[in-house]
């Protein structure tokens, strides 16, 4: 008898490359990437700074005798300060009198004490704690005071979850390569539900920030590991398509995000609404299957062959009596982080590659966050700015398979690194203007964030194609956990600072895409020699 071995993707031909069962398992997967964007910048809302000043108990009293309104009460013990947007008053400093023993009455009140007697007063820093400028809401910045001198600690809550993401997506990619796709997906779930109820009830900012690190390391292993378990359910050639799918479910989060926090008045409870989503999906265990193609991998070829043969019926397919002989069309043999710098050109994607991913993350997150400190109508904004990428996925399913690679993602970097450099020298009086060119920005780097994808699995070999992916990948959460400093820190310098940083790291990174070959039409690559040597 001569013995046929058969791969997956041979038995995917008969079976349906993606019929009913694979279309069910992707609805279900991508409802699970759509709560990672709540995660991933929610802190526009749940880490929202209000407008503040300093509290001041003698004024209280003050402006009860004398029916003073707000704002002019403010005028009275607030110091102007030169900030980045002109002269304000402090939001750090208050005047240092005791306003019920000053020789003040409500009458000479009213005739505005001169500027050269303001001047004299002491100040002192915030003692008595703010007051803020967010009726009926609160943010963890207001709760836990994290303005002035603590302003830096809501970077830090931002950063952490960022390393949180890298150490998660690490190890939770090694389980999945050792223990299964599925086990690893429902456990991070567990983890994410855990730590994601435990940050909606930390009573104190340390232990907001540790839960905070614990729920990034489950929530982005889990989202990956959809990610691939989704890839390798359907035939080869719908990969891509279902790649820039369960990416579009996690727009369709970030939309959806916006509408939550303007509904839910309080921090905890938006992450709560985060969260139950992660307590629902435990309930996969009953309706996604492993990947047949990992089971192989580990010579469990019985358990794929029963998983494939619901598969095929589900699909109403028949499947021929070669199943039986179903083999793991992958190599054993796996490769270790030299391979990835050892050779020439593969040394080159991977620095390229890297510093893509890294771009793509500090631009796109730092353009998202940026939102937050604008001062306009956050909700609306960010809806807005949301809405963008949705031609962004399309623009990729047009040009990719039509144009090729290469271009279209040199020239969304490009587009969003000069978007980004213009939006910075648009004055404030041409707001719309500054809006639409933001969102441009937004678009060309949503691209270039979903092209960066499979351009990096295109471009290594098979053996070390996933760890290629991961490493370059890391890169990511490293661009993460640097913008909230990058984005929050330099905008007290100047508003617009951060846009200028963002646009030249777009841009150069568009220019190094231009050094990469184009992989359109060309089959994946098995060896090394393939790469080093692609004339032979």
């Amino acid at each position: 008898i001569t013995f046929i071995m058969t791969t997956f993707d041979d038995i995917l031909e008969e079976a349906g490359k993606f019929g009913r069962f694979q279309k069910r398992i992707f609805a279900l997967l991508c409802m699970a990437s759509m709560p990672f964007a709540g995660v991933y910048v929610g802190v526009v809302f749940q880490g929202f700074t209000p407008d503040h000043w300093c509290h001041d108990p003698g004024l209280e009293q003050l402006r009860e005798n004398c029916g003073l309104p707000l704002e002019k009460a403010r005028r009275l013990i607030l110091p102007l300060v030169n900030s980045s947007a002109g002269v304000l008053p402090s939001q750090c400093q208050r005047y240092d009198v005791d306003w019920n023993f000053t020789d003040l009455t409500c009458e000479n009140l009213d005739r505005d004490i001169t500027e050269a007697q303001r001047a004299a007063w002491p100040t002192t820093s915030c003692k008595n704690g703010w007051e803020y400028d967010y009726e009926g809401r609160e943010s963890f910045v207001t709760e836990f005071d994290l303005v002035c001198t603590d302003a830096w600690l809501v970077d830090v809550l931002q950063a952490i979850l960022g390393v949180g993401f890298l150490v998660g997506s690490v190890c939770i990619g090694f389980l999945a390569d050792k223990f299964g796709r599925k086990v690893s997906f429902l456990v991070s779930n567990v983890l994410s539900a855990l730590t994601g109820i435990l940050v909606a009830i930390s009573p104190n900012y340390i232990s907001l920030v540790v839960f905070r690190a614990l729920h990034g390391f489950g929530v982005k292993g889990g989202w990956m590991v959809a990610y691939v378990l989704i890839t390798e359910l359907v035939g080869v050639e719908y990969r891509r398509v279902v790649g820039v799918f369960f990416q579009m479910a996690f727009s369709c989060g970030i939309i959806v995000l916006p509408l939550v926090a303007y509904l839910i008045p309080n921090w905890r409870w938006i992450q709560v609404a985060f969260t139950l989503p992660y307590i629902i999906f435990m309930s996969y265990y009953w309706f996604v299957p492993e990947s047949p193609r990992w089971l192989l991998s580990q010579n469990n070829s019985s358990k794929a062959v029963e998983i494939t043969e619901a598969l095929a019926k589900e699909n109403k397919k028949t499947l021929s009596k070669n199943i039986k002989t179903l083999k793991d069309d992958a190599h054993s043999a796996s490769g270790s982080f030299m391979d990835l710098i050892r050779t020439p050109n593969i040394r080159k994607y991977t620095l390229i590659l890297s510093f893509n991913w890294f771009t793509s993350a500090v631009v796109y997150q730092g353009l998202i966050m940026r939102l937050g400190i604008l001062g306009g109508n956050v909700y609306i904004d960010f809806l807005i700015s949301g809405l963008v990428e949705f031609p962004a996925a399309f623009l990729i399913l047009f040009t990719i398979e039509r144009i090729g690679r290469r271009l279209p993602f040199a020239t969304a970097n490009i587009v969003s690194g000069a978007a980004c450099l213009i939006t910075a020298f648009i004055p404030e009086s041409l707001l719309w203007l500054k809006t639409v060119m933001a969102c441009v920005g937004r678009l060309g780097i949503s691209m270039a964030f979903e092209i960066v994808m499979f351009v990096n699995t295109e471009l290594y070999p098979t053996f070390i194609r996933n760890l290629g992916v991961s490493v370059c990948c890391t890169l990511c959460d490293i661009g993460g956990i640097v913008v909230p400093f990058l984005l929050y820190r330099l905008a007290v310098i100047w508003l617009e600072l951060p846009l200028i940083i963002f646009g030249v790291l777009a841009v150069i990174a568009g220019g190094l895409v231009l050094l990469l070959p184009e992989t359109k039409g060309v089959p994946l690559p098995e060896t090394i020699d393939d790469i080093e040597l692609p004339n032979r």
